[in-house]
Order: C-alpha cells, then structure tokens, then sequence
C-alpha cells in the first residue's frame, strides 16, 4: 500500500486540485494513517479579535506552494510516514462548551487508532479538550509552547474554558507533566507584574522574548529538549509568538516577538523528541490579506511533519 502523497505542481496547476493540506488525497481511513491533519475551525474562545475560524481554510488554501521534500533538513516525510488530510471537527459556531466537548470525543476517537494528530486552528482553546484526549492515551505530556502569552489565566470574564485558559486547566487536569513544559516567546504588557510566576512556580520553563533577541535559538532548544524530554511531548505553536510583522494575521498580537527563522529552529530542535502531537493555532486570516500569514502556518507545519517519530532523512 502505498503512502498518500501531495498533489505535485506539474501534474496539477497549484491553483487547482483539492483544497487540502498540501492537496493531499484527503480519504484515507485513519486507521491506515501514521499521522492525520486536522482542522478545528473555531474561534468563540477569543478575547480580542474573532477569525480563526478560517484559519485551516487559509492554512490549506496556502499550502498549495509546498513541495513533499525537506531541503534544508532532508526529512522526507510522505516517504516515510502515512499522512492524510482528515478534515476539520464539526465544531458547534454558537456554543463553546459543546465544541470543547465535540473536539474531546473527535480526537479520543482519533486517537484509538495509533495516529499522531498534527492540528490547525482554531484559537488556542483547543489545546485543552486536544490535550485532554492525548493524556488519556499517554497519561501527562511534556509540553513545548510558543506564544507570546504564556494562557494560564484563571478565568476571563468569569469564564473558565477561553483561550487564555488552557495551560492552567491542563496543569490543574493533570493533563501535563510540568516539570517538562518550555514556554518560549512569550512578551508584552501585563495585569499584574507576577502574571509570569503562576508558570514558573508549577516548574515550567519560562523562556520571555527578551531571552530569544538577536541569536540563534539553536542552544536554547538544546536546553529546551534536555528538559522536556523523557517521555510524550506535545508541540503548541500559536502563530502570534511571531512577531506582527512577519504575522499579522493573528486576534491578539505582540509587538518585537520571534522571527521566521527562530520559529523554524525552535521545531526543528524538537527532531529526536517523542511527539505525540501537535498544533498551531490563532492564524485569522482576515487580518492579513496578503496570505502571508496562512502560508507561514503552512510552512510550520510541514515543518512539524518533518520533525515527527518516523520520518527518515535522504543522505
């Protein structure tokens, strides 16, 4: 059986073919799948700009200008791996705390068939009912988080599921093992000057911008991998960890956040770790009518798909 491969630029012109990850085929069972793709078009957890919505809209729409091979790493993913776009979770667009629940019970189900899911969003609400599903396979997960903010609110406007929320509820879930959670990226203004404690005291290594200005990230994930290591870890990269002006189809930007390129070393450090996992989220791609933004989210993933358990490299 041969692995599900992205449509080629030369056999179909990039501006047709399916309208899926990559143009990949999109209708293989996940039960013959290595790794699904996987949309959650939602946004009702946002608290400033809605739209996320359409962010696996604009992420497909874009990835059309991605070619199967890794040149820089020589990870050739679709060789090794079978990848498929599954498709998006039917999400409730006028009811939170039903969706939460829809995506819960989608991955769980997911799940049961041994394939790592690699998610766009969707706001960072996700990661919760996400996470909750993959803790129950593979108990608490190491976590490695890209954001300009660090989303351990208590609540938001009383509310307790947003996505400002997900870390804390996680940690209080038990749904990660917090002394192997990196929080990279995260910058700007705050309520109260402690707002970055609440992560440090659970164990988690909190890495502000300031730590990532003018240098390779290359040592750093050095440190970062030693420490989330030893076990099933989960990649989050919300696309507003990167700076507006290389991002700035996003609901809540930061300004002076990480660059392109220490966005794609931070991933490509998570090379060697066991993920069971991962997502990116927060793309709105109404905010940035130039694409710009969906197709760095599309690079990012691709690059996610490269740095997977499996996936051999070409000499």
């Amino acid at each position: 059986m041969s692995n599900p491969q992205p449509l080629g630029g030369n056999q179909m012109p990039r501006f047709g073919g399916l309208a899926s990850f990559m143009r990949l085929p999109a209708a293989t069972p996940p039960a013959e799948l290595d790794v699904a793709v996987v949309g959650v078009p939602f946004d009702i957890g946002t608290s400033n700009r809605p739209g996320a919505r359409f962010g696996p809209r604009g992420i497909r729409a874009e990835s059309v200008l991605l070619r199967p091979y890794n040149m820089a790493t020589r990870a050739a993913p679709f060789d090794s791996l079978r990848i498929d776009d599954v498709g998006d979770v039917p999400t409730n667009p006028y009811n939170l705390t039903d969706s939460v629940a829809r995506i819960e019970t989608w991955y769980r189900d997911l799940l049961t068939h041994g394939v790592v899911p690699v998610t766009m969003g969707g706001d960072h609400t996700i990661a919760l009912p996400i996470l909750r599903a993959v803790a129950a396979k593979h108990g608490p997960v190491g976590l490695v988080h890209v954001d300009a903010h660090t989303d351990i609110n208590d609540v938001m406007f009383g509310e307790r599921v947003a996505h400002g929320t997900p870390f804390r509820r996680a940690v209080e879930e038990g749904l990660l093992d917090c002394a192997r959670v990196a929080q990279i990226g995260v910058r700007g203004t705050g309520y109260a000057a402690d707002d970055f404690d609440w992560s440090r005291e659970q164990g988690f290594r909190v890495v502000q911008v300031e730590e990532c200005w003018h240098r390779s990230l290359v040592p750093l994930m050095a440190e970062v991998t030693a420490q989330v290591g030893g076990g099933p870890v989960y990649l989050s990269f919300d696309i507003d960890g990167i700076d507006p002006s290389f991002a700035p189809g996003t609901g809540t930007p930061e300004i002076a956040g990480l660059t392109v390129p220490q966005a794609v070393e931070i991933i490509r450090a998570c090379r060697g770790l066991d993920l069971v996992g991962c997502d990116l989220v927060e793309v709105a791609p109404i905010y940035d009518t130039s694409g710009n933004t969906s197709l760095l989210a599309a690079n990012l993933l691709y690059e996610m798909l490269c740095v997977l358990p499996g996936v051999e490299y070409r000499p």
